[in-house]
């Protein structure tokens, strides 16, 4: 199961990969089909920047970028992303406003594009007062010119929250104090000490405490099973070509995604939240592996003692997969020049500098396995190595909590509280498939299976399937009782929220009955929606809660356009009520 995740994790890397090359090619087809290049000078067609006029604002938490479009012209949702330009802003998550779905003729597919307006929210963590960001983007005209892709540089000061856009890179955007880790010494090094440094690079990897239980353990189990020189020699050159072999496929896609015009460097794998779930599963599967919980994992990966399973080729390669996998997290010293240099060579240089990488990550193993008087020196087997393995689960754990921080910063609390229960569905068909074999239940294998492979499924399905951008965060005004009484004395149609996260009905509510059509009818309506959070203690809230004979959450209260007292609506909700509350509130 641990292999069929990793190769999962990397077939998803390599789709999501395929998709951006492929979206590059088409979009570059597109620019040379719509005849661009014979229109641009002539009066029909405006220039970008006058059919897209670009604003930008500041606040605490978000970069706001607005677009005025003007008539005929549309915005790609799907071609707009932004990207730090310096190491200490990071992007988080991006709100955008609701599209409009057309059939594009030059993807030949339906799109959501912006009309008249669009808008990107975009949250960010920054420790600098000045911020630097990279803004993609991509439009076209209804009358049949698609122009390519755009890009804009903005710096943005917040101290002043002024914003200068840029139509061509600023030379200070190249500054070194905004490069890559060690790319300010990169241009001055030369091939070999760039492959001096991947080497020392990659042997450092090693003492990750990620990457050295695994290797530990397989180090151990190698040199007790593998009787002959000849056996532990094709064993050692097998798993340096796994690892070799990874680093060259995640240097492909590097410089392939780099080649398509995103921004990314070592470790880019772990911008996507999909991976890092893969990832978490991977460590959680492992340490349930070396505690011995379950053994199915040992015998495909071979981090055990079978003789058997050690004896396979496919498993020492897939062994250097799983190191170069799980050590994709860490950068170790040395590693910083050498890739900063990689990132400005020729593709063979920069592949060769990887091949250097995996060779040093390679080594200690090589040495181990290859040198007799190593071996010798190791400590007899005993019942000290399945204890040894046994605490080597731990690191995996912590492991895994960390990557539940990173998902959480990089999505939200919900997706990340989701994939705990993931963790848990991994557990119960781990727990399932035990108590059903105990039972030797051996007529029918299929149906003897099927609970333990449904929560599997279900584990790895649930997170993806959650993964839902948070774009009703853009809808709703937080809960100010003053604000409350502005609007009541505007005659305006008001729907307020009272809710608490600890609140698993609030929580299904908006699930079930907080639809799309409800925000878009709560948008057509001019409908003001003012939502409080109860999770701390309130007086304000508690006090509106009492107003209405509340004692708890949630609370939900329609405000009709002609005034008046609001009306209750029910603790459990459906699309249909909210639908008809708000007829009844605007008519």
């Amino acid at each position: 199961m641990s292999s069929l995740k990793f190769f999962t994790s990397f077939l998803l890397l390599s789709v999501l990969s395929s998709a951006s090359v492929s979206q590059s090619v088409l979009e570059s087809k597109s620019f040379e089909n719509s005849g661009l290049k014979n229109n641009l000078s002539t009066p029909d067609f405006l220039p970008y920047d006058e059919a897209y006029k670009l604003s930008v604002s500041v606040d605490e938490k978000y970069l706001t970028f607005n677009w005025d479009i003007e008539p005929g012209y549309y915005l790609y949702k799907s071609k707009i992303n932004v990207f730090a330009e310096d190491p200490n802003t990071q992007i988080n998550n991006l709100f955008f406003q609701k599209g409009e779905f057309k059939f594009d003729e030059f993807f030949e597919e339906d799109m959501e594009v912006f009309y008249t307006s669009s808008m990107l929210k975009a949250s960010f963590d920054s420790t600098d007062n000045k911020i630097y960001v990279k803004l993609l983007s991509q439009g076209c005209a209804d009358m049949g010119l698609c122009y390519p892709p755009q890009e804009n540089w903005v710096s943005i000061d917040k101290t002043t929250n002024t914003a200068q856009i840029y139509n061509n890179r600023p030379d200070f955007f190249t500054n070194s104090d905004y490069r890559i880790e060690g790319s300010e010494s990169s241009e001055n090094i030369s091939v070999i000490a760039a492959l001096v440094g991947a080497f020392l690079g990659g042997l450092i990897l090693n003492l990750m405490p990620c990457v050295f239980p695994v290797l530990s353990i397989k180090a151990l189990s190698f040199a007790q099973n593998h009787k002959t020189n000849r056996d532990t020699r094709i064993h050692a050159l097998i798993y340096t070509l796994g690892v070799v072999f990874s680093f060259l496929i995640i240097a492909a896609l590097m410089l392939s995604l780099r080649a398509a015009g995103e921004s990314i460097g070592w470790g880019f794998q772990l911008q996507s939240s999909q991976f890092l779930i893969l990832l978490a599963y991977l460590f959680f599967f492992l340490g349930l592996s070396f505690l011995g919980i379950v053994e199915i994992g040992t015998k495909l990966m071979s981090l055990g003692q079978n003789s058997e399973a050690n004896s396979s080729i496919q498993s020492s390669f897939l062994t250097g997969v799983l190191a170069v996998t799980i050590a994709s997290p860490c950068t170790a010293p040395f590693m910083g020049p050498a890739l900063g240099f990689a990132v400005y060579q020729s593709n063979a240089v920069a592949l060769l500098i990887f091949v250097f990488l995996g060779i040093g990550m390679a080594f200690p193993f090589l040495l181990l396995v290859l040198s007799p008087n190593i071996r010798n020196i190791l400590p007899k087997p005993g019942k000290w190595m399945d204890e040894f393995k046994q605490f080597l689960a731990f690191p995996m754990f912590f492991t895994v909590v960390w990557l539940l921080w990173v998902i959480g910063r990089q999505t939200n609390i919900t997706v990340m509280s989701v994939v705990i229960v993931g963790l848990i569905l991994i557990s119960m068909s781990i727990w399932s498939k035990k108590i059903l074999d105990r039972r030797h239940l051996n007529k029918n294998i299929s149906i003897k299976n099927l609970a333990p492979i449904s929560l599997l499924v279900l584990a790895i399905i649930l997170p993806f399937w959650n993964q839902t951008e948070d774009q009703d965060a853009l809808l709703w005004e937080s809960f100010d009782q003053a604000r409350l009484e502005d609007l009541r004395s505007q005659g305006n149609p008001i729907f307020v929220n009272i809710t608490a996260d600890w609140c698993i009905t609030c929580l299904a509510n908006e699930k079930v009955a907080f639809t799309e059509k409800f925000y878009s009818q709560i948008k057509k309506n001019n409908i003001t929606y003012l939502k409080g959070d109860w999770t701390n203690q309130d007086a304000v809230l508690t006090k509106l809660l009492n107003k209405h004979r509340r004692n708890g959450v949630p609370l939900y209260l329609m405000y009709p356009k002609s005034g008046g007292d609001p009306e209750v609506l029910p603790q459990i909700l459906l699309e249909g009520i909210l639908l008809k509350a708000i007829d009844r509130a605007v008519y």
